[in-house]
């Protein structure tokens, strides 16, 4: 630590040091350990300052993989720009291949269905488990039900409990 930095620190506070910037336009920054000015010493932090500051505005990948693994502390050295780009165009091919696979699973599972290799999923008709004593039989609601277009107030009247 040079004499002016110390000197910036014990004056001003904190002092930061920009690391990088993302092509998202989140800025990165190292505080480096030092002693405040009560002596007590104060260990290093990673930072970054959001391009969209507001909370609400934060949507998942704002913080690109590899500079979120640095601020985190799992890795030592901050990324390249090169390297996010690489890793992110990467990330696209492997997306892009996953939805080529997923569509040729389908059709196949559609010919099997088509050709009668497999079976047709059956939907279940009945509610609830088959070791209860009510499977499968029509229960009778003491809710009102109804469609929306076919209620006609004063149908339905509740019950007496007794």
């Amino acid at each position: 630590m040079s004499r002016f930095s110390g000197l910036l620190r014990r004056t001003f506070g904190i002092v930061r040091e920009h690391v990088g910037t993302d092509h998202l336009g989140n800025k990165y920054y190292f505080i480096p350990e030092q002693k405040s000015w009560t002596g007590r010493h104060v260990r290093a932090k990673r930072m970054v300052i959001a391009a969209n500051p507001t909370e609400y505005e934060y949507v998942e990948g704002s913080i690109p993989i590899e500079w979120d693994a640095w601020i985190r502390g799992k890795r030592k050295e901050p990324p390249t720009m090169e390297e996010v780009l690489k890793n992110e165009s990467s990330r696209e091919h492997i997306k892009l291949k996953a939805k080529e696979v997923e569509e040729r699973d389908l059709a196949l599972q559609a010919k099997e269905y088509e050709e009668g290799l497999v079976a047709t999923p059956a939907g279940t008709m009945a509610k609830g488990h088959a070791a209860a004593t009510s499977f499968g039989k029509e229960e009778i609601s003491e809710h009102p039900t109804s469609t929306a277009n076919t209620f006609q107030p004063g149908s339905w009247a509740p019950t007496s409990k007794k």
